[in-house]
């Protein structure tokens, strides 16, 4: 996918709103971004994820994954308060606790009544949890919280509470990926955190969702039919919807105070290097695993 300014920046051009020089100079660094964020091979060329939606991956690959993803799951709350600690704005950081306590277990507090029903039971089953919406009188439950999502597919893979998400259960693939999002996206310095943010956005919508679920909906056809999936299928809905907005964060980005085109652009791509360490590590593992190489 190519980055171009939005529709909405367009008009507001025309309108007098935004200056021709200062448009020239916001659609040169998109052009850049394209050029030095978008073309990185985690967005454009994810092999492991490729081979995934192939449904090839039998239940070690399908484990190994979940346990590897739990990891990041539950580091990743490390990084989100990092972010929301050193935000440089009292918007960033009400944005980046809204993303903090949707994962830790509050719903969304949408338009459209209780999230989760009348069933009480349900609230926080992410078949049913709104994908809109603020977590400001959201309501919270356990059972929301992502990390609880990924051990109720654990469960019909096996495993247990003490199987997941914790640090000693991470490939050193995959802790270099989580320190690296402590380290750059939840970075002191606004400039750095702010790149990595767009570049995870970027990566987030560039549909790697979609290809974990075609492997794992073959998966469940195959060999486990009570497989809970809307973990990964309620990310996939909800990345679809941040998509809309990226632009905006950049634009506001940019125009900020202090802005630092080559901090921001150094956190960008510093950060995708580190998802793909991630990627890079399950593809190493199940090449590994099929030579019978894998202790």
């Amino acid at each position: 996918m190519q980055l171009t300014v939005s529709q909405e920046f367009r008009s507001r051009i025309a309108a007098g709103e935004v200056s021709r020089a200062d448009a020239d100079r916001f659609e040169a660094f998109v052009a850049t971004c394209d050029r030095r964020l978008m073309r990185h091979p985690v967005i454009t060329d994810n092999a492991y994820t490729r081979w995934f939606a192939t449904g090839e991956a039998g239940r070690a690959d399908v484990t190994h994954m979940i346990v590897q993803f739990s990891v990041f799951s539950n580091l990743f709350l490390v990084a989100q308060l990092l972010k929301t600690i050193n935000a440089s704005s009292l918007e960033g950081m009400r944005a980046s606790k809204e993303i903090l306590a949707n994962e830790i277990g509050v719903i969304f507090n949408s338009a459209g009544g209780r999230p989760g029903g009348d069933d009480a039971d349900r609230q926080g089953d992410p078949e049913l949890v709104s994908i809109e919406g603020s977590v400001d009188g959201g309501v919270f439950r356990f059972r929301a919280a992502h990390f609880e999502w990924l051990l109720k597919i654990g469960e019909k893979l096996g495993l247990g509470f003490n199987d997941m998400g914790k640090r000693r259960h991470g490939t050193p693939s995959t802790l270099f990926f989580c320190d690296r999002l402590a380290e750059i996206y939840g970075s002191a310095d606004a400039n750095v955190a702010e790149g990595a943010s767009f570049a995870v956005e970027n990566w987030a919508a560039a549909g790697f969702w979609k290809e974990l679920i075609a492997g794992l909906e073959a998966f469940k056809r195959r060999e486990q039919p009570d497989l809970p999936l809307a973990f990964f299928t309620w990310h996939d809905r909800i990345e679809d919807q941040h998509a809309g907005h990226v632009m905006d964060e950049l634009e506001a980005a940019f125009f900020a105070e202090g802005f630092d085109q080559e901090k921001f652009l150094q956190g960008g791509h510093d950060m995708l290097d580190g998802v793909q360490a991630f990627w890079r590590g399950l593809d190493e593992h199940r090449i590994a695993a099929r030579w019978h190489i894998v202790p």
